[in-house]
Order: C-alpha cells, then structure tokens, then sequence
C-alpha cells in the first residue's frame, strides 16, 4: 500500500505514507492540466462557425472541470482519513507538551537546547534533541508520573514504574537529574572469581517492589524456563547447568566453544536468567554481556554482585550495540517474542547484526508448543543461510508446570560471509 518515512529533526517521528491515492492525485491534476490546454488551443484555433460547438465543448469541460474537483476533494478526504487511521494505529504523531498532566521536568527534556559554539563542524548539527520512545505517548500519565521528581534530589524509589514503561516500548528513559537510591555493598560484595558461584548477600538488593525479601523465598520459585531454582547457588541445578546435560538437548559450553575453533572471546546471553552461563563463561575467559529485567526477581543486583556483566533491556529495544561484534549468541526461551512471527523475525534480525561472521549463534532448549511454531523457527532461521554445527530436535515436559509434552529445539549455527 505504500511506505512509511520516518523525519527525525525536532526529537519526535512523524509518519508519511506514499499511497496509491497520492498517485491518482497527480495523475488528474495531470490529466485536467492537459485537457485545458487542449480545449484553449482548439478555441483559438476555430472558426466562427465553430462557435456553437465551441460553447458546447466549453459546457463539457466545465462539467469535466467539477466533475475533476469532486474527486480531487474525495481523494483529499480519504487521504485525511488515512492519516487518521494510521496515527490511531500507531499511537503516536509528537508527543503534547501543551498537556495540562505533562510534568515539567519532561518537557524541559524534550525541548531543544542549542549548541554553545553553535554549529558543529563534523555532524553539522545546531541543536541536541533529546529523544524518547513514541511509544511513551500511549503512556503519557505514567511517564510523568515518573517524570515528577525533584531536580538534584533524591529518585523516587519506584523502578518498578520504569519497567513498567520499558514494558510498554517506552525506551529510552527522560529520567536524568535526580540521585538513585545507594545501597551500601562494602564488606557485603565477593572477590572475584569467588563472586560466580557464592550466594549473594540480601542487603546488597533493593528489595522494594517485588513480592519476595530475600534470596530464600526465590530458591525455589519457577520464574521462567530459563529461572526455575536459578537463585539457588549452592544446593540447586545451577552450578551444573552447561557443563553437565540432562537431556540430549541440553550443550556443553565447552563442546560449544570447540566449534568456535578457539575464537569465542565476547558473548551475548538473551534473557540468561541469573547469569549462570555468563559465570561458566568467565571461567574459561570469555566476556558475556547478560540482557535482564527485573521481572518478579533482583535478576540486575544478582548478576552484577556475581561480578558479571547486566544489561537491563527489553527484548523489543534494538540492541545497543555496533554491527558484527560478539563472537557468540545464545538464546533460549526469550527468543520466542510473545508467539508473534513478525516479533520473531526483527530479533532474529537483530541477533544477525551483532552477530559477527564466523561467529556461532546457539539456540539452547527453545520450546516449540507446536508444529506451527517449530515450522515458523524453521523456515526462519533457513532464510539466513546459517551453518547447522548442531541441531537436535527432542521432547521436554513444560518445565513451567503445565505438564505438557513439548518439542525442543537446540542447534548451534554459524553465521556465513556475506558479500
């Protein structure tokens, strides 16, 4: 039906589509332009014999004239009404700052600020404009909730309000000008190596928010497919996960990296729960950045008092990283994008550009719930033309409780050259 432009200029994006209606448009203006001239030049050119039929073709072309104006005036109606519809779709043309809700602080964000030596040389560039996601507008009431705060003072202590925001697509965060709460971890925080693999102290968590207070009340809690028990270091699963298997889909890292032929330095872990793979990764000196969100857990405190790398970001923000940089990918259950193919598609997507060539992209224990779904992941994954290193496809109980039978599918791929 068209494209969407995206114009980035003022902090905000505005939507333009280029329909089959602007291209009718054009085509009579064209079509009336040519017939005009047509009929002037064939008035001066008559006789006056000619005058009765000329007043007759000038009668015909003032009613081709309205007649060409009505639907001129249909299209520019229908073209409203399209814009209409799309922005409704989209939620978004700028955010209001006229709004009587909307908290200073935001709106002294997302105002222009010039700069002070005026235009920059490199990037050619007058202004910084801040930017913030167009899906906050949807969110508009609780976004200036969490805008309301005292400049140089104290954050209010509601994270949980900015991951309902990240949630929603808000990304990224206008918050800028107050202090986080501090947590004292001096004394409290595990020399590293000793960090991978020691229960961490509950006073080094901010415990705010969340149904549990403490590490105990989550050892035994199934948080995800990927987190059932993942708090429990000492006595549970955890210091075995990727290096003894259960099943014939469950990897060993170490037969992962051999795959690598020794070239798996850096690494990505979507969704890795407690960082258990990112700790069995620093054992063997390999640096492995670790995606999280606080859902139902401390999962960024307990990465990051383990000594390891946290990211705190939603699977629906473009991951902030340059093209081609890690050696290796994992993903698990995070990768099925809440059962929508086109979800799928741009994460994949994603993974692919950070993914470098050469480099192994490991799908670890991805729950199929059905035929359909395994197909989809299937022809998906085909279409990037990845190596199949390994690939095993076997049956779990839902490790969720459901007591269901499902299809696994693990596979180690590598990412071809592409010219």
């Amino acid at each position: 039906m068209g494209s969407v432009s995206l114009k980035i200029g003022d902090g905000t994006a505005r939507f333009r589509r280029a329909t089959v209606c602007s291209s009718a448009v054009n085509i009579l203006m064209i079509f009336s332009v040519v017939t005009t001239n047509l009929f002037a030049l064939y008035a001066f050119s008559s006789s006056p014999k000619d005058l009765q039929t000329h007043h007759l073709l000038h009668k015909n072309l003032s009613l081709i004239s309205e007649q060409v104006t009505l639907i001129l005036r249909e299209i520019d109606l229908s073209q409203k009404k399209l814009a209409q519809i799309e922005k409704d779709l989209l939620g978004y043309e700028s955010i209001d700052l006229s709004r009587p809700n909307i908290a200073n602080e935001l709106k002294l964000f997302l105002h222009r600020h010039h700069l002070p030596l005026g235009k920059d040389s490199k990037t050619g560039i007058t202004e910084m404009v801040s930017s913030v996601g167009h899906s906050c507008d949807k969110s508009s009431d609780l976004l200036s909730q969490y805008m309301s705060y005292k400049v140089s003072g104290p954050c209010p202590n509601d994270w949980s309000v900015a991951q309902k925001l990240v949630l929603r697509g808000c990304e990224p965060l206008p918050r800028r000008r107050c202090f986080a709460k501090t947590i004292s971890k001096v004394g409290l925080l595990h020399p590293f190596p000793t960090s991978l693999w020691k229960p961490a102290v509950n006073n080094t968590v901010n415990w705010s928010g969340l149904g549990c207070k403490n590490f105990e009340c989550l050892k035994g809690k199934k948080l995800s497919r990927d987190c059932i028990g993942c708090f429990d270091l000492a006595n549970g699963y955890e210091n075995q996960r990727f290096v003894k298997s259960r099943s014939k889909n469950d990897f060993l890292v170490d037969d992962v990296l051999t795959l690598g032929s020794g070239g798996i330095r850096t690494g990505l872990d979507v969704g890795g729960g407690s960082g258990s793979f990112g700790a069995v990764m620093a054992e063997r000196n390999v640096t492995v950045v670790t995606t999280t969100l606080n859902v139902g857990a401390p999962f960024s405190e307990f990465i990051a008092a383990r000594g390891l790398f946290p990211l705190f970001l939603s699977l629906d923000h473009r991951f902030p990283f340059y093209d081609n940089v890690f050696d290796l990918v994992r993903a698990a259950s995070g990768l099925d994008g809440g059962g929508r193919q086109e979800k799928l598609e741009f994460f994949m997507f994603d993974i692919d550009r950070a993914l470098r060539a050469g480099g192994l992209f490991w799908l670890d224990n991805f729950y199929c719930v059905d035929e359909e779904k395994k197909r989809v992941l299937t022809r998906l994954i085909e279409r990037f033309g990845y190596k199949k290193l390994k690939w095993v496809v076997g049956e779990k109980v839902d490790s969720l409780g459901s007591g269901m039978s499902l299809a696994v599918l693990s596979a180690v791929l590598q990412k071809p050259v592409r010219v």
